[in-house]
């Protein structure tokens, strides 16, 4: 049975002791967690309030690099039943006129497939792939109708986006965060991923509007991996709290991050290696 083994590496807080947000891992229908392991530093366990996710805190010395390491199992039960859920948040509440918009775009579809399709095709054709400096919603309680011209933003941003127009014309959605590693990278990435699911009729489909950007196409289909690579889930949702921590609507975890005394969240320097292990390796 193919393995797949991730390792993140933190670089270390030189000052003073520090305490890590970390995600330990995703079941979906392409992988089961089976193994999370931290060298230099000792964790627990702490919970989200709003989706039940566990998260591990790490404590780390001062000076001392600390590695995260994922294990993954290929197939899995599915996606988890609250990824669907909405939880309403400054993060996910659209605005009206994006309601407005989104209503129209899907009720002029023959049905909810359909219907998918063109409010991921509308989000496609609003963003330009870019990691702006100030985003698209920031300052804002909700999220902005986008009327014309096309936006910069990210994975991120795209999918901030695209999650609000679905749910605000009635369909289940999901934000999942994760790491994928591209073909040509040989088993690294720089930092963390993301992507949406849908699930109609109880058909599940998963969509990367961000790559096909990055492809230079708005022809966007569903399916994950549309650039060639791998990737792994580690959490979902956005706007997290974590009572224990006083983090309130954190807008989403992916990679690790240093836990702040206010409770704020910032992002840690990482080195992001992949491995597989069986079958495919074996092939490959």
């Amino acid at each position: 049975m193919m393995r797949t083994n991730v390792t993140v590496t933190v670089a270390p807080q030189e000052a003073q002791t520090g305490r890590l947000l970390v995600p330990v891992g995703l079941p979906t229908p392409h992988q089961l967690p089976v193994g999370f392991e931290v060298a230099g530093g000792q964790f627990t366990l702490t919970g989200e309030s709003a989706t039940g996710q566990i998260s591990a805190l790490v404590t780390t010395e001062p000076g001392q690099p600390v590695e995260i390491r994922y294990s993954f199992l290929e197939g899995g039960p599915g996606y988890p039943e609250e990824l669907f859920r909405p939880h309403r948040n400054r993060y996910t509440n659209a605005a009206q006129e994006l309601v407005f918009d989104a209503i129209n775009i899907a009720d002029a579809q023959p049905d909810g497939r359909a219907a998918i399709q063109a409010l991921v095709n509308a989000a496609a054709e609003k963003f330009r792939y870019a990691h702006p400096e100030v985003r698209f919603n920031d300052g804002r309680e909700e999220v902005p109708y986008l009327a014309c011209g096309l936006t910069e933003g990210s994975c991120v941003d795209i999918n901030t986006y695209l999650i609000a127009s679905l749910r605000a014309a009635g369909f289940e959605a999901g934000y999942v965060t994760g790491y994928f590693f591209p073909k040509e990278k040989n088993g690294c990435c720089e930092d963390m991923h993301c992507w949406v699911v849908t699930r109609h009729d109880g058909e599940v489909q998963e969509w990367d509007i961000a790559h096909h950007l990055k492809m230079g196409t708005r022809a966007v289909r569903c399916g994950l991996n549309p650039k060639p690579g791998d990737r792994v889930a580690v959490a979902h949702s956005m706007g997290l709290t974590f009572p224990a921590l006083g983090i309130d609507c954190e807008k989403l975890i992916g990679e690790p991050a240093w836990v702040g005394i206010d409770g704020r969240l910032e992002q840690a320097e990482v080195t992001i290696r992949r491995e597989i292990v069986g079958r495919r390796a074996a092939a490959e």
